[in-house]
């Protein structure tokens, strides 16, 4: 059963989360396992380097190599897609895009799911360098609502995380917040009589 409003994002640790797309169970068991050897590496290095203490900070790149691994070495019984993206202290931002099959690629962003195939064009064409945060989540929330209004896996509210220096917001819009893409019509906000 598909659910239109599920959390596809995950933390891994402190600073790298996972967006999924695919099975569900095969995503939520990748990113589980993924979360154990981030912390168990993070605790491990933290304890090694006379426990600094600023949380379970872990290369972003690390955590997508793991994740491209276990895609890999698992692509005939995996139907998982995985965005990883954070920041870290050796290379700031960082977003790796791990789409079926386990392969990996790093670009300044990247698209997975269903609902990507009618939005890669809009994102090519108005992705812009050094977008201020807010730029940033209006071209994001934009890209979603596209693939919202068009294609009908796609969820109905939009999840975004906002990962930076300073550590992680995370933010839902609903439906009556969504940009109205075309002839889409707006969401209206009313209750619904369930006593009858």
């Amino acid at each position: 059963m598909a659910n239109r409003a599920s959390d596809k994002i995950t933390q891994i640790c402190d600073n790298v989360w996972m967006c999924r797309s695919g099975s569900a169970a095969d995503t939520q068991n990748v990113a589980a396992y993924v979360t154990r050897i981030a912390n168990e590496h993070a605790m491990s290095v933290s304890s090694a380097s006379s426990g600094a203490g600023d949380g379970l900070h872990v290369d972003v790149a690390l955590i997508a190599n793991v994740t491209k691994t276990i895609a890999y070495e698992n692509k005939e019984k995996l139907q998982a897609g995985m965005i990883i993206a954070g920041w870290d202290r050796k290379r700031g931002p960082q977003v790796y895009g791990i789409p079926l099959g386990g392969s990996l690629v790093e670009s300044p962003f990247t698209v997975g799911g269903s609902g990507s195939a009618y939005i890669y064009g809009y994102c090519d064409n108005t992705f812009k360098e050094n977008m201020t945060k807010e730029e940033c989540e209006r071209w994001v929330a934009s890209a979603i609502s596209l693939a919202i209004a068009r294609d009908t896996s796609s969820g109905g509210v939009i999840r975004l995380v906002t990962i930076d220096a300073n550590g992680c917001e995370r933010k839902m819009l609903q439906p009556s917040e969504h940009t109205v893409c075309d002839d889409e019509l707006p969401a209206i906000k009313k209750s619904i009589d369930v006593s009858a």
